[in-house]
């Protein structure tokens, strides 16, 4: 019996459980607080309309109404995370008892899809080593297909497959016998392995292929290495056209082929196909989402296989039964018909101890979605996630179908993957035009309209009535690279900034249409993330309002004696302190809490406030910005200040500029207010104020090491440094006249 095609449905009438799901016991705590919590927001808003009126002065009164614009947005932002605390739930699943319910033959097929685009940024090798990770799952070979997206058409790409189609003939029998857990090679020859004969001639092996590819890639040049008239067949195209990475034809070559190919124990192989779509520089698509389209077409010509598995370049697996876990849920027939996709969470290694960038994400990939699964469902990341290929034709009642039959979900596959006649309907359906006047990326597979269209793709899903399944094992199921750069860091947030900002001012705001198509508490939960850079607002209104008034002695806040200042405190420390204790009990530590506190106010001085102004631009048409590929290369000397803790500046980049600003004012007012009070003069009208300037300026810490103390090449530029003090000065002494 079949539901979903490729979904056997289980006849087994008693059934053992496949999955489970628990409600954090913090839920009626959490509302409780936001009861409270609303209270004296709606108290402090008062305060501030009050201060209002009564205020007759010019400066006071404009430095009041900022801080009632920001207090708004503050407002604002901390409602909509509250969504994310009203029903965290926690799911586990059960795989051992797969085998009682369904046939290992009966298991549905597996498309893997694998995108890169710079084999300088992302190294071939890397992906190589992700793509044999999900090669060697414990799941038929046979039932696997690894789609790997070239959006760079790059040879040197092409050819580290080749050898990795090589490698993998020795590496997934070799996995499979010693039952290994850590299937990526580069992971486990890097950690404790056995050291037997066996184990040091596939060692041997991968060596070889590494030191291959990466003389390729270091050389550019791949003629030395083929000597087979199939290999000189696949690189004639780089030569026969003019190619370069934005105007190129569509490439497809079948590196491996399920049907026929074989390991060295005679078993079968999965197929292993590398695409590079057509690329044009008049394409109006030429960003991530349109290589997953045109992988989503490719693939459903050549295999079409209902569960879709989507990776990063750098996330490769770290379980090798992770497919299992995802099939607990979706041969639940109560579950697939509804749920569209099951997320796994973003895990990272080469973090340093205290996670100095928040780099982990901890609230984003963990704390948050947890709070949602309670709800319709986690967002989707971009990676590490199983989507049933039905979810990206149309709403759960409704099929949208395709231009062509070969495309639909319920197609069957019945001609090999080299004939001629699927291999040239593949090579039409990854053409820079096929998209035109179609449905694709509007009602048809991953969505156009942001720069972030995983965040928008999953989004549009939940709007049209779809579900999600959040799935965090003990083992994490995959682990990737984390940027060691707090430049690298910025400028990936930036380009987040922007298209979350896409999102928010569309015409499919989440706070508007989301709100009416999925319901208020998941409307506002989608309205966190997308209004999360207008942060900037407060923030910087906070890094500096209250502490130019300081070094000016006037005061815009409560006396320590008055009421009033009591709920600042609490507000203040309330929210803190429930942020700390959801970050502890996710595994976080004090220092990496406060470090993830620290990003946030280097994000709302920094990549919010420059995205920020960017959105404005390119709204206008002034400025545009296409997709960047964040460096995945590693330096060795930044590698060793990365993991001793030292924050990496080193670039004379404008984003660095307020940030230092602000924390030289902050410093200068924390001293001279320490001053006054050494000299005698009460300070219980400017307190709160010298408390904000000091939380800041112990925030800023590492800044003021980079300016003073560091002479490596991390340290912050003396251009950035002195155009700060210049802007700041310039800055302290118009307010200074303007008073």
């Amino acid at each position: 019996m079949e539901g979903l095609r490729g979904f056997p449905t289980s006849q087994t009438t008693n059934p053992p459980p496949l999955h489970t799901l628990e409600p954090l016991p913090r839920i009626a705590a959490n509302r409780a607080f936001a009861v409270v919590y609303t209270c004296a927001i709606l108290a402090l808003l008062y305060n501030h309309a009050q201060r209002l009126v009564l205020l007759h002065y010019p400066f006071t009164t404009i430095v009041s109404l900022l801080l009632l614009i920001s207090d708004l947005v503050l407002a604002f932002m901390w409602t909509t995370i509250q969504s994310f605390r009203m029903r965290p739930v926690k799911r586990r699943e059960f795989p051992e008892n797969l085998e009682k319910v369904m046939k290992r033959e009966d298991y549905p097929a597996l498309d893997i899809f694998i995108c890169t685009a710079d084999p300088y940024k992302e190294p071939p090798i890397s992906v190589v080593n992700t793509a044999l990770s999900v090669m060697a799952y414990d799941y038929p070979t046979e039932k696997i297909s690894v789609y790997v997206s070239d959006d760079g058409g790059s040879m040197l790409t092409l050819f580290a497959f080749m050898e990795a189609a090589k490698f993998a003939t020795h590496w997934l029998p070799f996995c499979r016998n010693n039952n290994i857990l850590e299937r990526n090679p580069a992971a486990y020859f890097g950690s404790k392995h056995a050291l037997d004969t066996e184990t040091e001639n596939i060692k041997i092996l991968y060596q070889g292929m590494k030191v291959r590819v990466e003389h390729v890639v270091e050389t550019g040049k791949v003629n030395d290495y083929i000597n087979t008239e199939l290999g000189r067949e696949a690189f004639n195209k780089w030569t026969s056209y003019r190619f370069t990475t934005q105007e190129h034809p569509t490439i497809i070559q079948v590196l491996l082929d399920s049907s026929r190919d074989k390991d060295v124990a005679g078993n079968l192989m999965p197929n292993l196909v590398y695409v590079s779509r057509e690329k044009s520089r008049t394409s109006p698509h030429n960003f991530k989402a349109g290589a997953l389209n045109a992988l989503l077409r490719v693939s459903a010509v050549m295999t079409n296989a209902s569960m879709i598995l989507t990776l990063d370049c750098d996330m490769y697996s770290n379980d090798p039964h992770t497919p299992l876990r995802v099939l607990c849920y979706l041969s639940d027939p109560t579950i697939r018909s509804k749920y569209g996709y099951i997320q796994f969470p973003q895990c990272f290694h080469g973090i340093n101890k205290d996670d100095i960038y928040d780099c982990a994400y901890t609230q984003m990939f963990l704390i948050n979605p947890m709070g949602l699964d309670g709800l319709l469902g986690p967002d989707y990341f971009g990676t590490g996630c199983f989507f049933s290929r039905r979810v990206f034709f149309g709403d759960p009642l409704t099929l949208v179908s395709p231009e062509i039959s070969e495309l639909s979900p319920e197609h069957v596959v019945k001609k090999p993957i080299q004939s001629k006649a699927i291999l040239a309907l593949a090579h039409n359906v990854a053409g820079c035009n096929y998209e035109g006047n179609t449905n694709w990326g509007s009602k048809i597979g991953f969505r156009y309209g942001s720069l972030v269209e995983d965040f928008y793709t999953g989004y549009r899903f939940h709007c049209e009535g779809w579900k999600s399944i959040f799935c965090h094992p003990d083992r994490p199921a995959f682990y990737g690279d984390a940027p060691i750069s707090l430049l690298d860091v910025l400028n990936q947030t930036k380009r987040w900034t922007i298209g979350l900002l896409e999102v928010a001012f569309s015409k499919y705001s989440t706070i508007t249409f989301g709100t009416r198509a999925m319901g208020p508490l998941m409307g506002l939960a989608y309205s966190f993330y997308s209004f999360s850079p207008i942060l900037s607002i407060p923030l910087t209104t906070y890094a500096f309002l209250p502490q130019l008034a300081l070094l000016n002695g006037v005061s815009i806040f409560p006396k320590v004696s008055e009421l009033w200042f009591y709920l600042y405190v609490f507000l203040f420390v309330g929210a803190n302190a429930q942020d700390l204790f959801e970050f502890v009990s996710a595994g976080g530590t004090f220092q990496m809490w406060w470090n993830n506190q620290r990003m946030w106010m280097i994000r709302g001085l920094s990549c919010f406030l420059f995205g920020f102004m960017e959105y404005l631009l390119k709204s206008l048409g002034i400025s545009t910005l296409g997709f960047n590929v964040t460096n995945k290369t590693i330096d060795d000397k930044q590698s060793k200040r990365y993991h001793k803790g030292d924050f990496e500046f080193g670039v004379a980049s404008p984003i660095f500029v307020p940030l230092t600003m602000a924390a030289i004012i902050n410093l200068f007012s924390f001293i001279w207010g320490s001053i006054e009070i050494l000299r005698g003069r009460n300070m219980d009208q400017l307190f709160l104020q010298m408390l904000i300037a000091g939380f800041v300026t112990v925030n800023c810490l590492p800044i003021y090491k980079a300016m003073v103390l560091r002479s490596d090449e991390g340290k912050m530029p003396i251009k950035i440094t002195i155009t700060a003090t210049i802007l700041a000065c310039a800055l302290c002494t118009t307010v200074s006249l303007i008073l």
